[in-house]
């Protein structure tokens, strides 16, 4: 909910409207919560990956292992990593002089279109980038990977193949997220600039920040189900209603 509350409503008034500026803070502001919310998702999903090794691979253990402090302490660490991260290069970003061009050639404001518009040499600003992003995205992606191996080994030794179906079950909606979150986020902070256009970049960071969090709640509601029942009662309606 805040990845698209922080960005959409600002570009949805610069679509409709002739007015398609916006002002030196509030471009600061929208950076600063769109960098810490998706810092926080991305280590998030890294914690839930985890939750999943708990719930397949010791499922004995499970409620000890992810008691309430436990998962308090999580969400703080998550939050709390990407709000620093956040407070760390936005304002190094905004400190750079901007006489090249106040054109920002994207849809909302973001770390690598600001550089662009820079008239010193951002390559400084640029390495802090990729290891910010090295050390917090590249290490939930491997962390979430490493609980994935675990989780794979351990549906193997599952004899029966219903127990096999409901441990996939369990992992499959998180799956599909990471895979489009993670492959989003590597591409556009990890690549190298010089080999990403700015149309492409635009267009990814649409997936990430408009079309994953609208997917999100339908991914995650294909396994409940109350969900599957309201949706067969729906189907079911409108077939005898027609």
């Amino acid at each position: 909910m805040g990845v698209p509350s922080t960005a959409v409503p600002k570009l949805l008034v610069i679509t409709l409207s002739l007015d398609k500026s916006i002002s030196f803070f509030n471009c600061a502001v929208q950076m600063y919560f769109l960098s810490a919310l998706l810092t926080t998702e991305c280590i998030m999903l890294a914690a839930m990956a985890y939750d999943r090794y708990a719930a397949i691979c010791k499922p004995l253990h499970y409620h000890t292992i992810m008691n309430m402090r436990f998962c308090i302490c999580i969400a703080i660490s998550c939050w709390g990593v990407g709000f620093i991260n956040s407070s760390i290069h936005v304002p190094y970003t905004f400190q750079m002089p901007f006489c090249r061009s106040h054109h920002v050639n994207h849809f909302f404001c973001e770390v690598p279109a600001l550089l662009k518009l820079s008239c010193q040499a951002t390559w400084f600003h640029e390495v802090a980038m990729y290891i910010s992003a090295f050390i917090v995205g590249l290490c939930s992606f491997l962390l979430t990977i490493i609980s994935y191996v675990y989780i794979i080994s351990s549906m193997f030794k599952i004899r029966s193949t219903q127990g096999r179906h409901k441990a996939f079950s369990t992992c499959t909606s998180h799956l599909i997220v990471v895979c489009v979150y993670y492959g989003t986020l590597i591409f556009m902070y990890l690549l190298p600039r010089s080999k990403n256009s700015s149309e492409t970049d635009k267009t990814v960071s649409i997936i990430y920040t408009v079309v994953s969090p609208l997917l999100n709640p339908i991914i995650y509601s294909i396994r409940n189900n109350d969900i599957k029942d309201a949706i067969r009662g729906y189907m079911q309606f409108q077939k005898e209603s027609f």
